[in-house]
């Protein structure tokens, strides 16, 4: 299916703007292009609770987190990782999502501000992950815990479920796994259709990988491609959503498949017409509202 008319008038409109791609600019620059991008959505919903944290990391070292609540008591809560290949990326910039996902869903939304490269390489955002969860089971105690993100911020939430299950650590009700990364191959089908060439593209890729994990060897880590984990079995109950046009569909997609195989209950969807980001876009592109509703659907069956 071709992209969907609000996409392709967005990619007009950013086109217009002229610049670089992506992978030719440093961090820095790469950041500045992200907030920008972000502000489309506006500031999202107004919530009761707005709180700043700083969580512990593993190293000594400490990272920040926005706690948003909508109101009264929450039924659970959701730790969110943002996308952004590791290396771009904000919770501000996510504020909005955050919003929407803590109005939807009833749960109290941890916004994790984990580490990014290329100044913190591999490990440390994928620790950071898994400091977060720690952090979120023990200042909400009882509450049952979903975790959640989008590309780099899916990598992350399906490691942190990968090390809580081999490691004994908290609960994990559901994971919610939106176009994850999961994988290192950047040669598969997805990666070199060049209709998926959009706004996340192979090289853009390629220039996150290089900068969170340049050592070749360490990527094929479990923790750093979740998909090459030996064995997903135990793993908590999944929500996996795609995106037709997106350079990371088929490693999504194949990590859906192996958790099905694994015994792992799993809710899975395409979203056909739609390129990477269409689920951060929130006020921008409508699959993101639709996107959404499916998971705050989930969210609550998940927690009853």
């Amino acid at each position: 299916m071709p992209l969907d008319h609000p996409t392709t008038a967005l990619l007009e409109q950013l086109a217009a703007l002229g610049g670089p791609p992506l992978h030719e600019l440093a961090p820095e620059e790469a950041r500045a292009v992200s907030a920008g991008l972000s502000e489309l959505s506006g500031k999202g919903p107004d919530v009761a609770r707005v709180e700043e944290v700083t969580v512990p990391a593993e190293d000594g070292a400490s990272f920040p987190a926005r706690v948003l609540v909508a109101n009264g008591t929450p039924r659970g809560v959701i730790v969110y990782y943002h996308g952004g290949g590791w290396v771009i990326g904000s919770i501000d910039e996510f504020d909005a999502l955050g919003r929407e996902l803590a109005v939807r869903t009833g749960c109290a939304v941890v916004l994790a501000g984990y580490r990014l490269a290329p100044e913190h390489r591999y490990p440390v955002a994928a620790r950071d992950a898994y400091a977060a969860l720690l952090w979120a089971a023990s200042d909400m105690p009882g509450l049952p815990i979903v975790v959640a993100g989008d590309s780099a911020g899916g990598n992350l939430a399906a490691v942190v479920a990968q090390r809580a299950r081999d490691e004994g650590g908290p609960d994990i009700a559901l994971q919610v796994l939106v176009y994850p990364a999961t994988d290192c191959d950047l040669d598969n089908d997805s990666y070199r259709d060049p209709a998926n060439q959009l706004l996340l593209t192979r090289d853009a890729m390629v220039y996150f990988w290089d900068h969170y994990a340049p050592d070749p060897g360490s990527r094929a880590n479990p923790d750093a491609s979740p998909l090459r984990a030996a064995d997903l079995s135990g793993l908590p109950p999944a929500v996996v959503l795609t995106a037709e046009h997106d350079v990371l569909r088929d490693e999504g997609e194949a990590y859906a498949e192996r958790l099905r195989q694994a015994g792992v209950p799993v809710e899975f969807k395409r979203f056909e017409g739609q390129m990477h980001v269409f689920f951060t876009m929130v006020n921008v592109l409508p699959a993101s509202a639709e996107a959404l509703d499916l998971v705050a659907a989930a969210v609550g069956r998940s927690l009853g």
